[in-house]
């Protein structure tokens, strides 16, 4: 059976370039972001359910993320009501791909991981992190939002110092090479253990 790890951290702590560094040590990886994606694009199975909760944000048959953020920010229960929808599908989506998978680790990149309490369904759960002046360069130097935004997603985001506290292992992405490196001794770390 797969060893479940699930990778999470804030926004612009490296989750993304740390899930690669999975795929490249043999892992296989689940991204939510990337299965949000799927399930909003036309075809999707999210976008018949959000065109009748919220018929203005499917644009040229696909749910538009833009409108969904103007929505959000007019009316905040319209999150909750995003998230009855969206979160079941995304589960059903992680759980197709853990049914098929077979590499001997999976990893699920997941932002949202002790949020939604999905940690229960993980073997361990790995934490990006970053100093805040590299995060909030990191995200800024990317041009998609303003401070005011990426302060508005910290404050709905668990502390970092919290999802370390709750997390196995700590994956600290100041570089490349020493976030590879870490990786490298979780996979094996991992592997060790289930040869054990």
């Amino acid at each position: 059976m797969s060893f479940r790890l699930g990778l999470t951290g804030s926004i612009g702590m490296g989750k993304s370039t740390t899930a690669r560094l999975f795929a490249e040590a043999g892992c296989a990886v689940w991204d939510a972001d990337a299965a949000v994606h799927r399930l909003y694009a036309p075809l999707g199975a999210a976008v018949a359910p959000m065109a009748a909760l919220f018929p203005q944000a499917v644009v040229d048959g696909a749910v538009s993320r833009d409108v969904l953020k103007q929505l959000i920010g007019a009316n905040p229960d319209a999150l909750k009501q995003i998230e009855r929808v969206v979160h079941p599908l995304v589960r059903a989506d992680r759980d197709a791909f853990a049914d098929t998978a077979t590499a001997d680790i999976l990893v699920f990149d997941i932002p949202l991981l002790f949020e939604t309490g999905a940690q229960s369904e993980m073997d361990a759960v790995a934490c990006v992190h970053v100093d805040a002046q590299t995060q909030r360069l990191r995200v800024l130097e990317r041009g998609t939002m303003t401070e005011a935004q990426f302060e508005a997603i910290l404050a709905k985001q668990m502390p970092i110092a919290d999802k370390l506290a709750r997390s196995d292992f700590h994956i600290e992405t100041d570089t490349l090479p020493h976030a590879r490196a870490q990786v490298a001794a979780i996979v094996q770390q991992i592997r060790d253990r289930q040869d054990a």
